[in-house]
């Protein structure tokens, strides 16, 4: 394979791709999951109690200290259910930060990949994403465990979440793909990528409601990415709402143009990684 060859980018040659390298797609991302804790003491029980403590610590502080109080939520069950809350909005918001704070470094830090001949370079951004999906879905566990504790009750429409967080998984693909094409040109794109996300977490109605955001600023939030996905998930595990469908499948169809246009950019550009670096 000649690494200056113009390289496809069409769904088709995608999802080839994907299915041909899912193993090592997988042992990719265990690894780099795993090396996260090599040399704790705990290891990857760390994967684990890292949300628990958050989750210890968001009750207290937001229920003991602020005393805080979210629309919606009766005086006697606010305490826990704040923190609930809460904790659904850093669970998406997380995801998000994690992997566009890392994507502009991906290539450079897998550069005996890059100049590999016949590795195929375009999963490095979807090792990230998988690596960074299994400390959100260890992070769901403990929310929905402990939610389930303290109502013994769970909303049936929790089994919407996996549709609720797709188009959110999806566009972060695509904005990945670009950003470690971009980062790898630009390196002063990882420096600002981080003050973006920091503005995005602002923008995001993680502590705060939507419906207390005044209307003038509104729609700064709502075009904020993770602000729909937070609102619906929230929708489906807390408040046991059904989700915005219509909403949904538009950002999905946003979030599938998104993805192309990213992967066929870092396809086209993916030429002149090694020649960088």
């Amino acid at each position: 394979m000649n690494p200056h060859a113009r390289q496809p980018t069409s769904i088709k040659s995608l999802t080839k791709s994907l299915w041909i390298n899912r193993n090592l797609i997988w042992q990719m991302a265990k690894r780099e999951v795993i090396g996260r804790y090599k040399g704790s003491a705990l290891g990857l029980a760390w994967s684990f109690f890292n949300p628990v403590f958050m989750l210890v610590i968001y009750t207290f502080v937001f229920s003991e200290i602020f005393k805080s109080r979210w629309n919606g939520l009766e005086a006697n069950e606010s305490k826990t259910q704040f923190a609930f809350v809460i904790f659904v909005g850093m669970i998406v918001l997380n995801f998000v930060t994690e992997v566009l704070n890392r994507a502009p470094n991906i290539v450079i830090a897998n550069v005996n990949y890059v100049k590999k001949v016949v590795f195929p370079i375009e999963i490095l951004p979807i090792v990230t994403i998988v690596a960074a999906l299994f400390h959100s879905l260890i992070s769901l566990l403990v929310l929905i465990t402990a939610f389930f504790i303290f109502n013994n009750y769970l909303n049936w429409t929790i089994i919407f979440l996996p549709f609720v967080l797709l188009p959110m998984v999806v566009l972060i693909i695509g904005l990945a793909w670009f950003l470690a094409s971009l980062g790898t040109f630009i390196r002063d794109v990882g420096q600002s990528i981080g003050i973006a996300t920091t503005v995005m977490m602002f923008l995001s109605p993680v502590f705060y409601p939507l419906a207390a955001v005044p209307e003038r600023f509104r729609p700064f939030i709502l075009a904020n990415p993770p602000t729909f996905i937070i609102e619906q998930a929230r929708d489906v595990i807390i408040w046991g709402r059904l989700p915005n469908w219509p909403g949904l499948f538009g950002y999905l169809g946003v979030s599938i143009f998104v993805a192309w246009i990213g992967y066929a950019w870092f396809q086209k550009t993916r030429k002149g990684f090694a020649d960088v670096l």
